[in-house]
């Protein structure tokens, strides 16, 4: 999983897979829902991010992963 925000729009893309999307679902003003050829979803788009989420603190709890970190 990837999070990616882009300062210049002000949207927060949540990458939940390598998987390309191929049709998309808006669910909410300005949340998009990405989802693949087999309908697994792939990625969310937040647009007006700021306005929507808490974008300077991110908590991980008890994931099986490991922690990479990538910088501007």
């Amino acid at each position: 999983m990837k999070l990616t925000y882009h300062p210049d729009t002000d949207s927060l893309y949540i990458d939940l897979s390598e998987r390309p999307g191929v049709d998309s679902q808006e669910i909410s003003e300005g949340v998009v829902l990405d989802y693949d050829a087999q309908g697994k979803l792939v990625g969310i788009d937040i647009d007006n991010a700021s306005n929507k989420v808490t974008l300077n603190e991110l908590t991980l709890s008890k994931l099986p992963a490991e922690l990479q970190t990538i910088t501007a």
